[in-house]
């Protein structure tokens, strides 16, 4: 059994963009009065007692795919009337099975845009793998894939699951839901209902310029950096620990002088702190203790005569945000100048690629045992030997196995397609299509779109520091989720002003950016910004929203004043705006001013309230109660940054489906621990 995800117990009220421990942040949507349920039920033949043409009840399709020994029956064991449906896995290597409302206009629910459904059923099970999973008709693009919502518990007696939709999409004119069986097993449901939720949204009454309520605001801190922060990690404590060692000055380095500094979003001031080793170039991740995992840093910079390049160290420490100190682990195996780093679903850590100390590539995979509290010996650990290279994009997968984006830093992408799944228990590498000029992808931008539910991925931007492009506007998505993933082609990303050092000009043809920060906002929308259209030059002024519901950029946002290209990272904060730290150009200057995004969403009157939150430590598959003081439309988990080089693989938003009666809300929890690995 995975550990809990650790929800710290607050004062009795809070905001609704919440940050619940910091590691974890969720927006509550307010809506003016208590929910009312609409229409009876609109499922034609809810209790599968009309008989179909074919084998199958009236309005009801057999669905799934995948590799998995099936069955699909109509049996006399209902909950109410004369019939049920039983869905049944006696093999299943991949895939799912369910019995799906049918997909035509006599079948389908109609529904509106904007608006709220209460989805329930009845239901028996003997397995844990079964979810209530929807899919939406486009008016454009017909019909696909929504998203999944709760995950059922096994039952021996009938039991009633209730959830509400997210708000319907734009585009959407109806809906088709059933019961998704993904594991060995039998799941028999009856009964269904699905009601409109009558919830008539307000204007809301805008609390900033009207400019700033389409397109937010930056603001610049008084306050300077201390350091030269190459690593910003948000910590559950609500405070940012940024990270320079040397900073990438070889002066500090030959002097000892490493540094690294805690900022405290309360009252906005910084604090310096002991430094043991030069962290400039580490990897790190969030440990579900709630401390720091900082792996490897930089033992030598290059040598003059070019013989030998930059040089990784075997040290780690972890940071713990109650002391903030550092305190050394055992080593790694071998040296990892800028490597990667996972959180895999049981809380062990995962690394890859980067330099070794004599400044060659490193070809083994580094794993930290969380139950032991230690890097494991180089026996213990799956290899592949292969050369993931600079700070690799690997993203953790729903069911496990680890997703190579083509995001990295410097130089070329990896041999074939430029991404790839990694199995680690198989110890396959499987190439995946459809990445763009993966040889200039360096320094672009992937994230797990939200919600980590629907295994999207968005890689954006990027460029390459040998051959020295101009950086793209490619966007590439991917769903993991399909049998055989492939990246295909998003909209190109929105152009801004460039500085190339005779003030700034609109971007023009193919003009994009390198070194672009991506990141996922409460609101369910990501949030790109900062950039350069050269390595280490050319600041791009011009930030967008992109949105994983329609896969469309909004562009002409409020813009950074400060640049923010290389060395230059974003990231959420607890309140919800998203902070800015630095930059270090080519001519090794550094930026030390703060800047600080309030998204729209913040400008918008007042938010709700969590009244109460009655566990402090939530478990996998659990349902969580909150109360509220007005009705709310959404909850989300949201796993804070630890961010560096445009790379954070273990950035995700994981949806907390809701059943609603009145105030009290009731949140489900998702079972897997691979969607929202253990921690605060």
């Amino acid at each position: 059994m995975p550990p809990p995800l650790r929800i710290p117990r607050r004062p009795r009220r809070r905001t609704a963009l919440l940050a619940v421990g910091a590691m974890t942040t969720a927006l509550l949507m307010s809506v003016p009065q208590t929910a009312q349920a609409g229409p009876p039920n609109l499922i034609s033949n809810p209790g599968f007692e009309t008989a179909g043409t074919g084998d199958m009840p009236a309005c009801w399709s057999r669905s799934g795919w995948g590799d998995n020994d099936f069955t699909f029956e109509t049996v006399a064991d209902a909950h109410s009337g004369t019939k049920a449906m039983k869905v049944s896995l006696t093999r299943r290597v991949d895939g799912d099975r369910k019995a799906l409302i049918t997909e035509t206009t006599a079948c389908a629910p109609q529904v509106t845009p904007d608006r709220q459904y209460d989805l329930s059923l009845w239901y028996k099970s003997t397995t844990p793998d079964a979810s209530v999973t929807l899919f939406r008709h486009d008016t454009t693009a017909g019909w696909q894939y929504w998203t999944d919502l709760k995950t059922l518990e096994t039952s021996a007696g009938y039991r009633r699951a209730e959830v509400r939709t997210p708000a319907v999409p734009a585009g959407t004119d109806r809906i088709a839901w059933g019961v998704s069986v993904y594991g060995t097993g039998s799941v028999t449901t009856d009964d269904y209902v699905m009601e409109e939720v009558s919830v008539p949204v307000p204007e809301p009454t805008c609390t900033g310029t009207p400019e700033e309520c389409l397109k937010g605001r930056w603001d610049v801190l008084p306050v300077h950096n201390p350091v030269r922060s190459m690593h910003s990690v948000v910590m559950h404590n609500g405070k940012v620990l940024v990270i320079a060692g040397s900073g990438n000055d070889e002066a500090m380095f030959e002097a000892g002088t490493f540094t690294s500094a805690v900022y405290d979003p309360a009252d906005g001031t910084f604090r310096t702190i002991p430094t043991p080793v030069d962290m400039f170039c580490a990897g790190h991740v969030q440990l579900q203790d709630g401390k720091i995992l900082i792996m490897s840093g930089n033992k030598g910079y290059p040598s003059a005569d070019g013989t030998i390049g930059y040089q990784g160290l075997k040290d780690s420490f972890v940071f713990d945000p109650a002391t903030e100190t550092y305190t050394r682990t055992n080593d790694m195996n071998g040296g990892h100048w800028y490597p990667s780093a996972t959180v895999l679903g049981n809380g062990d850590v995962i690394s890859f690629g980067g330099l070794k100390e004599d400044s060659t590539g490193n070809v083994t995979a580094e794993k930290f045992s969380a139950a032991q509290n230690k890097w494991l010996p180089m026996n213990e650990v799956n290899q592949t030997w292969s050369y993931w290279g600079l700070y690799p994009s690997m993203i953790l997968m729903q069911d496990g196995r680890l997703f190579y984006s083509g995001s990295h830093t410097f130089g070329n992408g990896t041999p074939g397609t430029g991404a790839s799944i990694y199995d680690y228990e198989a110890n396959t590498i499987t190439d995946v299509p459809g990445l763009q000029a993966k040889d200039e992808r360096d320094e672009s931008a992937s994230v797990l779109l939200p919600p980590a539910q629907d295994q999207r991925v968005l890689t954006i931007g990027g460029g390459n520091n040998e051959t020295n492009p101009v950086a793209n506007r490619y966007t590439d998505i991917i769903d993991l989720k399909e049998p055989n993933p492939a990246y295909v082609h998003g909209p190109l990303l929105p152009q801004g002003e460039v500085d190339q050092g005779l003030g700034r000009r609109p971007q023009t043809g193919a003009e994009g950016k390198m070194y672009v920060s991506a990141v996922l906002l409460p609101d369910g929308k990501v949030l790109e910004t900062g950039g350069a259209l050269h390595d280490r030059a050319d600041p791009v002024y011009e930030a967008s929203f992109f949105d994983p519901v329609t896969d469309t950029y909004e562009a002409g946002l409020a813009t950074d004043p400060v640049p923010r290209g290389y060395h230059s990272s974003s990231f959420l904060l607890p309140d919800g705006r998203v902070m800015s730290v630095g930059d270090n150009p080519g001519n090794g200057t550094y930026n030390h001013n703060v800047s600080l995004y309030t998204p729209p969403y913040l400008l918008k009157g007042a938010r709700p309230q969590i009244t109460s939150v009655i566990d402090g430590q939530w478990t996998y598959g659990d349902t969580q109660r909150i109360t509220v003081d007005r009705p709310i439309a959404k909850a989300e988990l949201i796993r804070p940054a630890a961010v560096t080089h445009s790379s954070d693989p273990n950035q995700r938003f994981v949806d907390l489906p809701m059943t609603v009666d009145g105030n009290n809300v009731d949140l489900n929890v998702t079972s897997n621990p691979n969607l929202a690995p253990p921690g605060w």
